[in-house]
């Protein structure tokens, strides 16, 4: 009985309201057709868009594993008052509204940004870098917003591991590098992975963030959604590229999860 209203919320918006997209997306002027799906895949630019979209999630998946590894990994080795600096250094962007923080990115890549600043007083180069609308400066933008994602699972699977492991192996001879792709790496892949599906799933259905700071050249699924709905009025075509955005990014969350549960994995869980 206690877990009662949450089934009933999750049965009211979102279990409902999916059923009803499900519905629209095989609706036609005749009855139930397929005929929006067959017109979605029959399109070369429209598996573009899902392919980019893809790929998207998989770079800033790239990306925030680069920068944020390094950080969980300082909150490995912090003592307790760094490490609740720290949390809560990670956790402070998101207490901000994705839309606040997507507008300050503006005025940090744009050509006149502190990032442009920056480079062209330092003499790196002699002209604005172009940040601004194009995959780069998106997928930075969203790898920063992401990054509490990542960090927040993979510091709870790092602060159980033994710090007496670490001295162990150095004990044993092991070097630092070695020690972390021995020891320290192994035991962090659940808490990885579960930050891989985290930011995948944000990333890929992140529409204001690809609005802004991709624009207009660079079209994502949530994107096209937006287009089909609000400016052509589709419901039943948007329902369908909502279905197949939903069921691609699942088999991508899927397969990651599946690779989580790998039985070697879970050995270091």
């Amino acid at each position: 009985m206690k877990i009662l209203p949450i089934v009933v919320l999750n049965g009211l918006f979102f279990i409902a309201p999916l059923f009803l997209l499900v519905g629209m997306s095989f609706s036609g002027d005749g009855g139930a057709t397929l005929q929006h799906y067959i017109r979605f895949f029959a399109d070369p630019i429209n598996i573009e868009v899902l392919r980019d979209t893809i790929y998207l999630g998989l770079k800033v998946i790239v990306f925030t594993t680069v920068v944020g590894y390094p950080v969980a990994l300082l909150f490995m080795l912090l003592g307790p008052k760094g490490r609740r600096i720290l949390l809560f250094c990670t956790v402070l962007p998101m207490l901000t509204s994705n839309v606040v923080r997507t507008l300050a990115w503006i005025a940090i890549l744009g050509r006149e940004g502190v990032v442009n600043n920056a480079l062209l007083n330092l003499g790196f180069t002699s002209t604005p870098i172009q940040f601004m609308y194009n995959e780069l400066g998106l997928i930075i933008a969203l790898s920063q917003i992401e990054l509490p994602l990542l960090v927040l699972p993979l510091v709870s699977v790092l602060a159980k591991i033994d710090r007496s492991l670490w001295e162990a192996s150095t004990s044993l001879g092991m070097n630092a590098w070695r020690t972390f792709f021995r020891i320290i790496l192994p035991l962090s892949i659940p808490g990885l992975i579960a930050g891989w599906v985290l930011v995948f799933a944000s990333a890929c259905m992140n529409f204001v963030t690809q609005a802004v700071i991709g624009g207009a050249r660079l079209i994502y699924l949530p994107q096209f959604i937006y287009q089909e709905v609000n400016t052509l009025y589709d419901w039943p075509f948007a329902a369908a590229i909502a279905i197949v955005m939903l069921t691609s990014i699942g088999i991508v969350l899927g397969a990651l999860t599946a690779v989580g549960r790998n039985r070697r994995i879970n050995v270091y869980a």
